[in-house]
């Protein structure tokens, strides 16, 4: 008598971010314990400084599930922070900084969502002159000077406020992570998504405008980075041009991390997540560690390579 075992066969590749973030924040603990790894403000400062990847993974997973990738969303936060902390300085409007941010974010991922889908240029080679031509128009802006915000308010709200003792940071990358798992999972737009990703040609025939799909999730990327600049200049209570500068690649990896593959077709909202807060307990450790600078770019970029091995090891094993 044969047992049918296929069914009880477990897809490992979906919990792989689950299981890696458990192992190494156990080992962590061990090693740093005494180090003040485990130490809850330590814990809340990790979630804290990872708020702003945090939250840019979340449209990212839309990017990367469509099979596009997006380098801007780095000098995004920058450029956006210049532009809120000027238009606060200028005529101390909140409503109006915001506005100019979000506007400025979904001005550059429209862009880019046209130059991939009616200029047919690759995501990678348009974003990355989009990042080039943003980051230099945020150095440009001040001729590289910050520019402090004075209003508490506004530093508060989307910086270095909390609710009942919990930072604002985090009760921020709360919502916007409710708001992309019921996007990503419970709407049309979320499996159009994906079915732009794992086989646009298919997706066209079956009635998807997966042109409309690219353009939507670009715009939602500049967006959320924009977001994420104004957290940025809330935290700092300044702008800044050099924000956000390397982001882009914590962004991939947190996404890869999480379970999306480059290739499109797949992604996890929530295992992004996951990705980005295992990504700042290893920023963390490393400068606990008593890393230098120079070290931990190596071991980010040796992080790099593991995600997008991990997410070709995985979608190999799924042609197969």
């Amino acid at each position: 008598m044969q047992f049918n075992k296929s069914k009880k066969n477990i897809e490992w590749d979906k919990y792989m971010v689950y299981i890696i973030f458990v192992a190494v924040f156990i080992l962590f603990a061990i090693i740093l314990g005494d180090e003040g790894f485990l130490n809850p403000n330590n814990l809340i400062n990790i979630l804290r400084q990872t708020a702003m990847i945090s939250i840019m993974a979340v449209a990212g997973t839309f990017v990367m599930a469509a099979g596009q990738i997006d380098l801007t969303v780095g000098s995004i936060t920058a450029m956006t922070a210049m532009f809120v902390s000027l238009v606060i300085q200028s005529t101390n409007s909140i409503l109006l900084a915001i506005l100019v941010g979000l506007g400025f974010g979904c001005g550059v991922g429209f862009i880019n969502g046209i130059l991939v889908t009616k200029l047919k240029l690759p995501a990678f080679l348009a974003t990355l002159g989009m990042m080039q031509i943003v980051r230099g128009g945020a150095m440009w802006i001040t001729d590289t000077a910050a520019v402090p915000i004075a209003n508490t308010t506004f530093n508060k709200v989307f910086g270095i406020g909390d609710v009942m003792g919990i930072p604002v940071l985090v009760l921020w990358t709360i919502l916007f992570y409710i708001v992309g798992v019921l996007l990503f999972n419970k709407t049309a737009f979320g499996r159009h998504t994906l079915a732009t990703g794992g086989n646009e040609m298919s997706a066209i025939y079956s009635g998807i405008k997966t042109a409309r799909v690219k353009i939507i999730a670009f715009t939602m990327s500049g967006a959320f980075a924009a977001f994420a600049g104004m957290m940025y200049a809330g935290r700092m209570q300044a702008g800044r041009y050099s924000y956000g500068e390397g982001d882009e690649m914590s962004v991939i990896a947190s996404v890869v991390l999480g379970g999306t593959s480059m290739a499109g077709g797949t992604g996890s909202v929530v295992g992004a997540l996951f990705g980005s807060i295992l990504m700042g307990i290893l920023n963390n450790a490393l400068i606990l560690a008593g890393l230098s600078s120079a070290q931990q770019t190596m071991v980010k970029g040796a992080i790099i390579i593991v995600a997008v091995a991990i997410s070709n090891l995985t979608q190999r094993k799924k042609n197969n």
